[in-house]
């Protein structure tokens, strides 16, 4: 949490985390990972960059219980403290502090889906103008047959104890694939809407899911999710869709528009690994619609997504996926059978499909392993017509971003082979002490060449500008590049100065980024500059890294 108002003493604006830890455990314990769970607080004074731990002793001991983790902490503004909602085994404690330091327990929330983890606590007005709380968590539902993701109840909350409406949960996604969500507050619409993100896995396979060569990676998250509350005959229930920010990054879209399907199955022209298919269905009478996704050449192979009677659906069973012959091989979530309309919002990508139906009260995120060539889709339809109409289909630009390029860290007794030192600072390497916001053990830092009355330049080799990005961390002296007496980072291309920065006249690195757009491809030094020797005559860099 950001404590805003100093309520912990550590500056307003201090970032602060509660932090499940094992609390003084043993060798064996911590070889283990049985030790005795406990909340141990960690602050920040520069902006989240770096954590100090308060003490070594929890400001939340675990008082005997077995499973005792997961913080959510959150402000309650009706009476001015903090509310923590942590896990303990199957049930969550509330527990209230003003101070973030010092807390009580207040009550429990019990419930009789086996362990709990992840706890959600927020308040979010439904469409008719009501306010409510929710109460979610990660649950297993199996046992009851239901889904293993994240539970929710609707109810109220007097600041200590949870009243849900119902004893019975709901389920923000019906799919074997959306555990640990989280949530949090849209800044431009704090009461009204919240985003939400899950671990796209599942714990009965995780640790057997394949990683795939072409994409260098094993497990994902979901995308992340605009989640508001409506209210239904039956009650309230969060209805959620993809962020619309999704649609800033769309690369093409192909407008099929409407498409028959007379009790059979429609290849369409398209091709693809990853897009969004949007389709609004509509059928007179009928038992089964829907879209095969990820269709290999000769259709054996394929995921679907669709409704059938009374419940919609997501079917893995016809493609690589990471529960085979186990019973995640379909997904339900309950459908009317009177209605004779749905719209379906497929997001396929090369390892997860995830189906929003309608508004989006049900949905269905799972893995599915296509082989990378079945890339075929077709509309079905058994035991009737359908119509498929505002049928599209748009593709995104990819995402995946490149390592980030280390230019230094600045770690170790002497600079990197091939940067130069001039000045007081010949002969001179890294400082090897703390500061605040520093990474790794050390920094440069002009102050090693003899204090501020030390002066000179500190040079990188020349590299190439080959991403858009060098972002660095700095503090010191705040005297800019040309003045007298600068104490500056400056980027040299072709001999000229092209990007500058200082620091702020104080000892807490920060973060600058430099633009370097529009300077692809030309050679460049990083070149740091001390020729101040009065009071903040001194620099201190830290971290050069280039990204896309």
């Amino acid at each position: 949490v950001v404590d805003t108002a100093n309520t912990a003493g550590f500056g307003a604006g201090a970032v602060i985390q509660l932090v499940t830890q094992m609390d003084h455990p043993t060798p064996e314990q911590i070889a283990n990972g049985s030790g005795p769970q406990a909340q141990f607080l960690w602050y920040s004074i520069d902006g989240g960059r770096t954590f100090r731990p308060y003490g070594d002793t929890p400001v939340i001991p675990n008082g005997g219980r077995g499973a005792f983790r997961d913080p959510k902490v959150v402000w309650d503004s009706a009476r001015g403290r903090w509310v923590a909602a942590i896990t303990e085994g199957d049930r969550i404690g509330f527990f209230t502090s003003p101070d973030l330091k010092a807390w009580m327990r207040q009550s429990e929330f019990a419930s009789t889906y086996g362990t709990l983890e992840c706890p959600d606590l927020f308040q979010l007005r439904a469409d008719d103008g009501t306010t409510h709380w929710v109460l979610g968590v990660s649950a297993n539902g199996r046992p009851s047959g239901k889904p293993e993701t994240y539970a929710y109840w609707t109810g109220s909350f007097d600041g200590a104890a949870f009243t849900a409406d119902s004893a019975v949960p709901q389920w923000l996604d019906h799919g074997f694939d959306w555990y640990a969500g989280v949530t949090w507050e849209d800044p431009a619409a704090p009461l009204d809407r919240r985003f939400g993100m899950a671990w796209l896995n599942n714990w009965a396979y995780a640790d057997t899911t394949p990683t795939r060569a072409t994409d260098g990676f094993n497990g994902t998250d979901s995308i992340v999710r605009q989640i508001s509350l409506k209210h239904y005959a039956d009650g309230y229930s969060l209805v959620s869709q993809p962020t619309s920010a999704l649609a800033s990054h769309a690369s093409a879209v192909t407008n099929l528009g409407a498409i028959e399907v007379d009790d059979g199955l429609v290849p369409l022209a398209y091709k693809g690994t990853a897009y969004q298919l949007d389709t609004d269905v509509s059928w007179t009478q009928l038992d089964n619609i829907g879209v095969q996704l990820r269709v290999s050449a000769d259709g054996t192979r394929h995921a679907d997504a669709g409704i059938y009677r009374d419940y919609s659906y997501l079917n893995r069973r016809q493609t690589g996926q990471p529960d085979p012959g186990g019973p995640r091989g379909e997904s339900h979530a309950p459908w009317n059978p009177a209605k004779t309309t749905a719209h379906l919002r497929i997001l396929v990508d090369r390892t997860s499909v995830e189906v929003f139906v309608d508004d989006g009260r049900y949905v269905h995120s799972s893995q599915v392993f296509a082989d990378p060539s079945d890339t075929g889709v077709n509309l079905y339809a058994t035991g009737g017509s359908a119509t498929f109409a505002n049928t599209t289909i748009t593709e995104f630009h990819d995402l995946t971003q490149r390592p980030a390029k280390l230019l230094s860290g600045f770690e170790g007794s002497t600079y990197d082979p091939g940067w130069t030192a001039t000045g007081s600072f010949t002969g001179t390497g890294p400082l090897p002490w703390y500061l605040p916001g520093m990474v790794g053990n050390s920094a440069l830092d002009t102050f090693a060449g003899g204090g501020d009355p030390a002066t000179g330049t500190i040079t990188s080799p020349a590299f190439t500008l080959d991403r858009d990005h060098l972002h660095f961390l700095i503090a010191g002296g705040d005297h800019p590049h040309s003045s007298p007496g600068e104490t500056s980072i400056n980027l040299i291309v072709d001999g000229r100065v092209v990007r500058t920065a200082t620091g702020d006249d104080t000892g807490v690195l920060k973060p600058v980024d430099w633009d370097l757009r529009g300077l692809q491809g030309q050679s460049a030094r990083v070149q740091v500059v001390d020729q101040a020797a009065g009071a903040w005559g001194h620099l201190m860099v830290d971290q050069l890294l280039l990204s896309d």
